[in-house]
């Protein structure tokens, strides 16, 4: 497998598709245990982001402003076409937390320059307004108000781990009320996909069953976090980021709430 760049590998997102939340993304972080990695934290160099960190290219696969500003990443499977050398995909997210371009503005600078990096899909946007990018699809896909699945091919490609959290999500968002705790316990699930529905990737069948939970478990390779953020209609943001630890099989959870344009107070 690719050792060399850091994404988020499942993300559901509902937007505009709760009475009470109108962003809700609940999203598992997979990438090999020993990848140094800081859990989630407002960044010390750059105080307005919030969200994980790799420590060895610096980027992120998920993150959020005190704006409100939002991007997350996920790496498209084709092992057949691996860029030795390409930019990391994780500068991507970190690029566009830091500015203050529109999410279909920067996805249009992005896109000519797509193809330089390994296949990855791209939301950016704000907790209002989504976009979409992959460097294996032409154009930007905006999101509308609904329940989207993502994993690692394109925006709502029917994989079946992607088809089955998406009905779990769709029953969690009919009560009023959403805990962190059910979308965690949707991320959390370690069920193989049946053979005939998974995908052929060029990683073989053996590897395509590995891969096909929600919640990745090998010797060397995994899901490290999963992460699920709440926004309700009043601009409150809930933030939860669950960390595996592999040497011990233990969670731990962080969590952060804040309001959108106003100060971040610092526990």
């Amino acid at each position: 497998m690719l050792r060399d760049h850091v994404t988020m590998c499942l993300i559901f997102i509902a937007l505009k598709h709760h009475p009470k939340y109108k962003l809700v993304v609940a999203a598992n972080r997979d990438e090999f245990y020993d990848r140094r990695t800081a859990a989630a934290a407002f960044w010390h160099d750059h105080p307005e982001i919030l969200g994980g960190r790799d420590l060895e290219a610096m980027g992120t696969w998920l993150g959020i402003t005190s704006a409100g500003r939002l991007c997350m990443v996920t790496n498209f499977r084709d092992l057949r076409n691996i860029k030795a050398h390409a930019p990391s995909r994780g500068k991507l997210v970190t690029d566009f937390l830091l500015e203050k371009s529109s999410g279909e503005a920067y996805l249009k600078r992005v896109e000519p320059k797509a193809k330089q990096f390994n296949g990855f899909s791209l939301i950016a946007g704000t907790v209002d307004s989504l976009f979409y990018l992959s460097n294996y699809k032409d154009g930007i896909i905006q999101l509308n108000s609904g329940l989207f699945g993502l994993s690692n091919h394109l925006l709502e490609t029917p994989w079946p781990k992607v088809e089955k959290g998406k009905r779990a999500i769709q029953d969690i968002l009919k009560s009023q009320t959403v805990h962190k705790e059910e979308l965690l316990k949707v991320l959390s699930d370690e069920t193989l996909g049946a053979d005939h529905e998974l995908p052929d990737t060029g990683v073989g069948l053996e590897r395509e069953r590995m891969l096909s939970p929600a919640f990745i478990k090998s010797p060397i390779y995994g899901t490290r976090s999963s992460t699920v953020i709440m926004v309700d209609y009043n601009d409150h943001v809930a933030f939860h980021e669950s960390m595996y630890d592999p040497l011990t099989s233990a969670f731990s959870l962080r969590s952060f709430e804040f309001i959108i344009g106003q100060p971040v107070e610092k526990k």
